[in-house]
């Protein structure tokens, strides 16, 4: 495997007695990166994840992770490796800081080592006004950045982050994605998992889409986006009393039987075949004396890019938890 390589999983297979998770899945996670693996619920990722932690053992393929085989050698790569699950899984009756303590002493740290690292990781993650108070009394989001703190405690070189952010409300989520991101400056390389499109629009490198456990593709959000084979193109004139016009130009430059919209705002809106639309259209506008308060080219969103490859509309399920036989619900 390739120094530049993180993780390389080739040809997963694993089955629960009827049921095949997954069917040969194949991706890498190069260094200092973020791939991101979205699909519903129930797609396979999570049985992924647990095959590159070592938690599974996979019936065909094989993974390398941190240059060590997940089968051959699972201690070398459970020494280089963080989890984060869909739930935090923090002991209650502990306050954090003895949360992180207790983990830094499973790694083999000594005690002040590990006092030490679970004050700086607390300082990080912005819980030390709350170190000493047990976790029990925590809110859903310190709660999660109280457990990604632990996975971090042995200074990993891969995180994985099996949907971090399922159930935590908008502002929370956002947060957490500050969190991955500061991860990555440092220089550890994370695969996540999500059901969320806008997060692995807003975190990943590369996306990997798996449905019914298999890669159904694979490459970065915006090329994915291009998948659709049409962007949209909003312009909102200055005066409305241009309206006409605008439509007239827009309508000349649409994609081939597109229709102009006109929302209540104001903004018209036309799907056009490419790029090349927004240099027409700006020509197009000076040269009639057009001025607008808005004029932007849009790439498909992840969501259409899902219904383009599966046929079906991704809709995020927070409460779904995994069967005690490891397939996702």
């Amino acid at each position: 495997m390739s120094p530049d390589i993180a993780v390389e999983a080739e040809g997963l297979v694993k089955s629960f007695k009827a049921t095949k998770a997954l069917k040969g899945v194949s991706f890498q996670v190069p260094r200092g990166k973020v791939l991101g693996v979205l699909g519903p619920n129930g797609a396979g990722k999570t049985t992924a994840v647990r095959i590159l932690a070592t938690l599974l053992r996979p019936d065909a393929g094989r993974a390398i992770v941190a240059g060590h085989d997940v089968v051959r050698n699972p201690r070398e790569v459970r020494k280089r490796v963080g989890l984060t699950g869909q739930y935090a899984s923090v002991d209650e009756e502990l306050t954090g800081r003895e949360n992180l303590i207790m983990i830094g002493e499973l790694l083999n740290m000594r005690t002040q080592t590990a006092k030490a690292r679970a004050t700086e990781l607390l300082e990080w993650f912005d819980l030390s006004d709350a170190a000493d108070r047990m976790a029990k009394t925590y809110s859903g989001g310190m709660r999660r950045r109280l457990d990604l703190a632990a996975s971090l405690t042995g200074h990993p070189e891969i995180v994985f982050l099996d949907e971090p952010t399922t159930g935590l409300d908008p502002a929370k989520r956002e947060d957490m994605w500050d969190v991955v991101r500061d991860i990555v400056a440092r220089g550890t390389s994370v695969l996540l998992t999500t059901q969320y499109l806008e997060e692995a629009d807003a975190l990943a490198d590369d996306i990997v889409v798996i449905n019914h456990g298999e890669v159904i593709a694979h490459d970065t959000a915006e090329n994915l986006k291009r998948v659709v084979g049409s962007q949209t193109l909003r312009v909102r004139p200055s005066n409305p009393g241009s309206s006409d016009a605008v439509r007239a130009i827009l309508a000349d430059i649409a994609a081939d039987g597109a229709h102009v919209d006109q929302p209540r705002n104001g903004e018209f809106s036309v799907p056009v075949p490419n790029d090349s639309a927004l240099t027409s259209v700006v020509g197009r506008l000076q040269a009639a004396a057009i001025e607008v308060t808005e004029l932007s080219l849009l790439l498909p969103s992840l969501d259409e890019v899902f219904f383009t490859l599966t046929g079906e509309r991704n809709r995020p399920t927070p409460d779904a938890t995994d069967s005690s036989e490891g397939v996702e619900a």
